[in-house]
């Protein structure tokens, strides 16, 4: 494993053991990526390289648009996720790339709760990701179930997989507790466009076994 810095991100470089193998970038926590690299390898998956991004200020990168704060002790987002999309594809790609063993045979994007949400929302704005991965992804964020329903991804992915816990949407919040019906909605819309999709309920709240769910969702991707 290599670690770079590229304008005060993290980025954790797994490279695969052979040229000519996938490449995911996972957009996550710099304590979850050990973890999750650790699930990837005892749930056995072919070849592939991980690059994980972290140290990002979470709320802006990792959001499309300004959206207020969904309580009264929780700060906006702040909308920074086309300038971090960017960084990603200009920057932090090429370098990551330059330390493969090769070209990757194919690129994957995945990312968890607000990285969940930029996965899906970075397929409507580059080409470049062939299939993506989005565990309990925030798509109770305002103004997102119009976005995806008016505009069309850059390319069609070859999969899309998408998780929740069971019980994130039992919430008294009015705007958290959409986020099942929403993120079957859009599973559904993907799969009526002809892209292989699943959606995967699994037990418990947001917070639980999340590295856990975000290696099996890379896992299911890997393997289509």
């Amino acid at each position: 494993m290599t670690s770079l810095t590229i304008e005060q991100k993290r980025v954790d470089i797994y490279p695969s053991a052979k040229p000519g193998s996938p490449v995911i970038y996972l957009n996550t926590f710099s304590n979850a990526v050990n973890s999750v690299y650790k699930n990837l390898m005892a749930l056995g998956c072919p070849d592939f390289s991980l690059v994980a991004v972290s140290k990002l200020k979470w709320d802006h990168d990792m959001t499309p648009w300004y959206m207020g704060p969904i309580s009264k002790h929780d700060t906006p987002c702040t909308g920074g996720a086309d300038d971090y999309l960017k960084l990603l594809l200009d920057e932090i790609m090429p370098e990551a790339e330059a330390l493969l063993p090769g070209a990757p045979a194919w690129r994957g994007l995945a990312g968890y709760s607000l990285a969940g949400l930029f996965t899906l929302y970075a397929l409507y704005q580059t080409d470049v990701f062939a299939r993506a991965a989005s565990m309990s992804g925030s798509f109770w964020f305002e103004g997102i179930m119009e976005y995806v329903c008016s505009h069309e991804m850059k390319r069609k992915p070859d999969c899309l997989y998408f998780s929740l816990g069971d019980k994130e949407s039992s919430t008294d919040n009015p705007i958290l507790n959409v986020v099942q019906q929403n993120t079957q909605e859009i599973e559904t819309l993907c799969h009526g466009k002809g892209i292989e999709t699943t959606f995967v309920l699994n037990s418990g709240s947001h917070y639980q076994a999340c590295n856990k769910r975000t290696a099996a969702g890379i896992h299911w991707i890997l393997n289509r």
